[in-house]
């Protein structure tokens, strides 16, 4: 199962991130980016909710929700990252005013690092 205790280590010396509080033993709020973060243990094999046809793996897979981080500097980003112990999984994109970074956390859920050279996506 993984545990708490290492991905607060992990997101807070990969992106700078601070905790905030720890709710029930088993929730991490992390504070530090445009919006809080919460990390949740939950052991593999578990149901999400009761009625679900599947169980929690932790495998590494590509899931339709994942996290985009937006940094100022990509390269000292990636850099800090892998440093705190994160898989690189992709060489830089560049798209529409924007650099993008495919990472895996060492617990296997992917992640992005992008840079805009303005506010967002260009059209």
């Amino acid at each position: 199962m993984p545990k708490l205790e290492p991905a607060i280590e992990f997101y807070s010396a990969a992106l700078g991130l601070n905790v905030s509080r720890i709710i029930d033993a088993d929730v991490a709020e992390l504070t530090g980016g445009s919006s809080m973060i919460y990390l949740l243990e939950n052991a593999a094999e578990t149901t999400p909710f009761k009625a679900a046809p599947q169980v929690r793996r932790y495998s590494r897979h590509w899931t339709p929700v994942h996290v985009d981080f937006v940094v100022d500097d990509i390269a000292k980003a990636a850099d800090r990252a892998i440093k705190a112990g994160a898989i690189q999984e992709s060489e830089c994109i560049e798209w529409r005013g924007s650099k993008c970074l495919t990472f895996s956390d060492p617990f296997g859920h992917g992640f992005c690092l992008i840079e805009f050279v303005e506010e967002t996506y260009r059209e």
